[in-house]
């Protein structure tokens, strides 16, 4: 009988115990989640995490901040995340230069993949290879059969040394094997402006960023760089359909926390976003941007940051790409 009551005992004390436990546990999110922006208000990467922001603010009953954090090339705002309590309240939105910025800043005090906790991928988009209509090309073999005749002659340009506008050029210059002459911008406007005015020949950038040029003529389409057309712009063939597939380059974006937030936390988030992700009203907005909503468990971060890591990694060490 004493055995029974000291087994009874010890049952309701891990009973109380659990409780007063799961009490004094919050449920997560109990206050506002900051997203970081690596990078300033108005670009493709700022765009994509407000819309993202939206639906998970509904989804999780608490208000997902939105903070630009800008500068560096996007180490800024990463090492803020990198510091912060692993408690899910401090994200970071990333675009696909992160997975390469430790090749291209090998000094940098943290890694993309080692310090960071996968939380969910988000998105991922192709862009537009554009030419100036001066230089009278109207498809890709136009384009590789004049820059072969005036080698080192036509500029492509890009918002920086390493990004993925100057990596695509870099591939494209390779696999085709043409002279084109890479110009680094430190801005998107400047380098627009020189596009839209011929100093500057081509360029590959954001579809939806670039289609109200090519819809006014301003600029002419050549090709998108993922896989399969895009919806934007039906009629543009893909590189692949020019034997180019290996100069194909997608940008995509992804949600990482900082090392060591709890598995729970992270299943709670993941979760949330890829709900968001398969509302309708998130892909007609991710559509409208040229974005293609990616939903997946946490693990297929870390997949597509070091399959990018190694593929452009190589690309970096071998042209020799060096940071301004």
């Amino acid at each position: 009988m004493n055995m029974l009551k000291l087994a009874w005992a010890l049952a309701c004390g891990v009973v109380a115990l659990a409780t007063s436990s799961m009490a004094q546990t919050p449920t997560f999110p109990d206050r506002a989640i900051r997203l970081v922006v690596a990078f300033p208000p108005g670009g493709a990467t700022d765009v994509i995490a407000r819309v993202l922001a939206q639906g998970l603010t509904t989804e999780l009953g608490q208000t997902v901040l939105v903070e630009n954090k800008g500068g560096a090339s996007g180490m800024i705002g990463s090492e803020l995340v990198v510091k912060a309590p692993p408690d899910g309240y401090t994200l970071l939105f990333a675009p696909s230069s992160h997975a390469t910025l430790k090749e291209l800043y090998p000094d940098m005090s943290f890694d993309p993949l080692r310090d960071f906790t996968p939380i969910a991928t988000v998105a991922r988009t192709p862009y537009i290879f554009v030419v100036h209509p001066s230089v009278g090309a109207k498809t890709v073999p136009e384009f590789l059969a004049i820059a072969r005749a005036k080698p080192g002659i036509i500029a492509y340009a890009s918002t920086g040394m390493g990004t993925a506008q100057h990596l695509a050029g870099e591939v494209l210059r390779r696999t085709a094997n043409v002279e084109i002459l890479h110009v680094p911008y430190r801005g998107s406007g400047a380098v627009r402006a020189d596009l839209l005015a011929g100093r500057i020949q081509t360029m590959f950038d954001n579809v939806a960023v670039m289609l109200p040029y090519v819809q006014r003529g301003e600029v002419r389409g050549l090709a998108v760089t993922g896989p399969k057309r895009s919806a934007l712009v039906p009629d543009l063939p893909t590189l692949r359909e020019f034997d180019l597939a290996a100069a194909e380059i997608e940008g995509w974006f992804i949600v990482l926390g900082p090392v060591g937030v709890p598995d729970i936390i992270v299943q709670r988030l993941n979760t949330a976003i890829n709900k968001v992700l398969a509302a309708p009203a998130t892909a007609e907005r991710l559509a409208a941007l040229g974005a293609e909503p990616l939903v997946g468990p946490p693990q297929d971060v870390t997949t597509l940051v070091a399959n990018d890591r190694e593929r452009w990694g190589k690309v970096i060490r071998e042209g020799n790409i060096k940071p301004e």
